[in-house]
């Protein structure tokens, strides 16, 4: 089979519709653009091209933090950590240029199609905004919901504490915040609720994970780490 040129290999991650183009239209040759697994990197590029605010951007580090540290809690052995995390980081990266509900996550879907995405992780996005009716039916797809509100709400609550760290907080101020409907207002309380009791986890166990999830990448998502030097968090 003819091989691609580095240059070609990496069109064909960028855009996978080019490979009838490149290759013409065997099966052999299909499968090997289906090969070409979009890297971090990849995924990185790809949410800067459609996200240019920083809180958007920060809010995807965290939770792809926290579904990669759930890839192992949740997961199962045979959990890809990789994937995991590529299905926090994009989760939102269409809402900037796409917010209505009409176009988010589908627009985000389409072009992740195109790129050579997996369907598992396009499945598990578009699970994770309910007005889809896509089933989470599987443990990333479960494990993005009940993340993804989560951390968003976990940053504003340690946004308003004197230290602006996730490291003094404990879990019973968390579930104070969440009864106070006048706080953080865009968080949508019952998706976080509702996530956990999909996940099978109780809610106090899981805000806990996350907050020590979150923990060492602080400094990546606008908030501090006691006892950490300003000159260590940006080495």
């Amino acid at each position: 089979m003819q091989q691609a040129r580095p240059s070609e290999r990496r069109l064909l991650k960028a855009d996978g519709r080019r490979a009838k183009l490149l290759f013409g239209d065997t099966f052999s040759e299909v499968c090997e653009v289906r090969l070409l697994m979009p890297t971090r990197e990849d995924a990185w590029e790809l949410l800067c091209e459609y996200t240019k605010g920083e809180s958007l951007r920060r809010h995807a580090l965290a939770v792809e933090t926290a579904m990669r540290a759930a890839a192992a809690r949740y997961g199962g052995p045979d959990a890809n950590v990789d994937e995991w995390g590529l299905a926090g980081m994009l989760h939102d990266f269409d809402y900037e240029m796409f917010p209505t509900a009409d176009e988010h996550p589908y627009k985000g879907a389409t072009i992740m199609c195109g790129r050579g995405y997996p369907d598992h992780i396009i499945h598990a996005i578009m699970g994770h905004a309910t007005y889809t009716n896509v089933p989470r039916d599987t443990q990333m797809a479960k494990a993005l919901f009940a993340t993804d509100e989560l951390c968003g709400f976990l940053v504003a609550c340690a946004l308003v504490r004197p230290s602006k760290s996730l490291d003094d907080m404990e879990v019973s101020s968390v579930k104070k915040k969440l009864k106070d409907k006048a706080f953080a207002r865009t968080v949508n309380r019952d998706d976080i609720y509702q996530g956990v009791q999909e996940l099978g986890v109780p809610l106090e166990e899981h805000i806990r994970f996350v907050i020590d999830a979150l923990r060492p990448v602080q400094a990546q998502i606008g908030l501090n780490r006691l006892g950490v030097s300003e000159e260590a968090t940006s080495a």
